[in-house]
């Protein structure tokens, strides 16, 4: 059965990002997935369903109703955010707020004052920097406490252990105060345990006793097993028995088993084919 519900991002974001005509009706077509966040604290008042007359406590309350039913019939409710970067772009704009705040505080940017791109979005945030990490801190709180959310799944979460200069930290404050901060505490914490920078921490992820992290060889082995490639058996036997080799010291809990997500192939596309046709 199911016990628990993943929401992709739900707070405000623009979907107006990378929009364009649909080539057969000529429909704006709109950014749904919600990964370009605008405001870390609001819920996505275009997923109301109370129309033209919403506003921020309808909105609100719509999605308290929704948490409360999942919890009433026993299915717990993650949320998918947003740390690594947000819809300001590089330094081509927009801008939207943090830039305008505090540029340099908010954003890894080079010297000469371009903007790091570990996201593969255009901008990084400086998610170590003390001011950015309260603000982290603040929102979920903020969704644990007055929303009930049971817990996270941290969008290239390897981000959030990068130094302002992009190097990896080997002790990242904001992951140790998000694993020990005592409102969060009931919380499950969920790693995507790498970036488009080209860091990748499955099986290294700093846990702090307490990061469980998407197993990626877990779904590119069982991929490779089931269309047949040839020398998995040793593999596949680790990846069923909860990935001993990456997470022996942590336990099969550490690892979150999955084969497709929304990003890349639909179920039946991955074993059907190696590369997109459309």
């Amino acid at each position: 059965g199911v016990n628990c519900i993943e929401l992709m991002p739900i707070y405000e974001f623009d979907e107006f990002e990378h929009s364009k005509p649909s080539p057969i009706t000529g429909e704006l077509l709109m950014n749904y997935w919600g990964y370009s966040t605008v405001g870390f604290f609001a819920p996505k008042a275009g997923y109301a369903a109370t129309g033209k007359n919403r506003d921020g406590t309808q909105v609100a309350d719509e999605l308290k109703t929704l948490i409360k039913e999942l919890h009433a019939n026993g299915i717990e409710i993650m949320l998918d955010v947003v740390f690594n970067h947000t819809a300001e772009g590089n330094e081509k704009g927009p801008t939207i707020s943090f830039k305008g705040i505090d540029n340099r505080t908010y954003y890894m940017l080079t010297p000469e004052g371009y903007y790091f791109n570990f996201s593969g979005t255009g901008n990084t945030l400086n998610c170590n920097n003390p001011v950015v990490r309260s603000m982290v801190l603040d929102a979920l709180r903020y969704w644990a406490a007055e929303y009930h959310i049971d817990g996270f799944r941290f969008d290239l979460a390897a981000i959030l252990g990068r130094d302002q200069n992009g190097a990896p930290l080997s002790n990242p404050p904001l992951l140790e105060q998000l694993a020990y901060d005592p409102i969060l505490g009931k919380c499950k914490l969920v790693a995507e345990a790498w970036d488009a920078g080209g860091l990748y921490q499955v099986g290294s992820f700093p846990a702090y006793g307490r990061w469980a992290e998407w197993n990626g060889k877990f779904r590119d082995t069982v991929r490779r097993f089931i269309i047949s490639e040839p020398g998995l058996v040793g593999e596949m036997a680790q990846r069923v028995q909860g990935s001993p080799d990456l997470y022996a010291t942590r336990g099969p809990t550490a690892s979150i088993n999955f084969i497709t997500a929304h990003d890349g192939f639909t179920l039946m596309d991955l074993v059907s084919y190696n590369e997109k046709h459309n």
